[in-house]
């Protein structure tokens, strides 16, 4: 009988990640671990290497995958180890698994058969936290979008013009449209609302096009909101908590690097869901690949 994913992902036996990120040069020094098979690049070793000559870059896309699932993650591992086979120099740069898929019909999103990225169990789990971030980041910017107007809304917002939703990386149809600040005063303002999943986020968009976590600040401050009753828009800036929104995603800027099961190097970064925005990891994981 065939061997399912995860019986072929269990089997391989790991290679330390500071021994797969030395393949392409990267020193040990320059990793952030989580733990022995995971680590996230430092970002004064991606300042290092930004003026390194680019490689070719390979899109893989626009494949159309199998009831399961298997698709872009499969070809783009199956083409990357294959071509190191043949001894050209090659990294792949993969979107993040989102836990709603995960949990749901499709599954995971680090491959499939023998064209597989490990750990795949943590990868598709909670990785290394950068999934939590964004959730935070994001009703981070709910919480003091109501609390402002909670406060005396000096911003003049119009409750029934709020357009930034609350987010949670799990599928759960019965949060997509909810009301809140229901009961005593001191809850809030009662309006209409919802939850995208995390992946829909605009913090997720922004992170996976953002250049740097200064960069990333910026974007967050243009980020609309609401809008006022007399139909001005209100962006993050107003709020003025681009700053805090930026300390919440100071690890997750940072690609992670991982591996194939034959041990070679795959940055796993950003996961934009592609019917929302524009469905490729981040281009801070692009450009690092393409200058190692």
């Amino acid at each position: 009988m065939a061997k399912t994913d995860l019986e072929i992902a269990q089997e391989c036996v790991m290679e330390p990640i500071e021994k797969v990120a030395a393949k392409i040069g990267i020193p040990a020094d320059s990793l952030e671990h989580y733990g022995k098979y995971k680590a996230k690049l430092s970002f004064d070793y991606l300042k290092s290497i930004e003026n390194n000559p680019h490689g070719k870059l390979v899109l893989v896309t626009a494949i159309n995958p199998t009831k399961a699932g298997e698709g872009k993650s499969t070809t783009t591992v199956g083409l990357g180890d294959a071509l190191n086979r043949l001894g050209k120099k090659t990294m792949m740069a993969l979107r993040e698994p989102s836990l709603g898929p995960v949990f749901g019909l499709k599954g995971g999103a680090t491959g499939g058969g023998y064209a597989q990225v490990v750990p795949m169990e943590d990868i598709n789990l909670h990785f290394t936290g950068d999934m939590h971030a964004i959730t935070t980041a994001n009703n981070l910017v709910s919480a003091c979008l109501d609390n402002a107007i909670h406060q005396g809304n000096e911003l003049n917002i119009d409750p029934e013009k709020v357009t930034f939703k609350r987010c949670l990386d799990m599928n759960d149809r019965t949060l997509r449209n909810i009301t809140i600040g229901c009961g005593a005063k001191a809850n809030g303002v009662e309006r209409k609302d919802g939850f995208n999943i995390t992946v829909a986020s605009e913090i997720m968009a922004a992170l996976c096009l953002a250049d740097d976590l200064m960069d990333l600040k910026e974007r967050f401050g243009k980020m609309l909101v609401a809008y006022t009753y007399d139909d001005k828009p209100v962006y993050v800036h107003d709020l003025g908590i681009e700053g805090a929104l930026a300390m919440v995603m100071k690890d997750a800027v940072l690609p992670n690097v991982v591996q194939t099961l034959e041990h070679n190097p795959v940055l796993i970064h950003g996961g934009p869901f592609a019917n929302i925005a524009h469905g490729c990891n981040s281009v801070i994981a692009t450009k690092a690949c393409l200058e190692l």
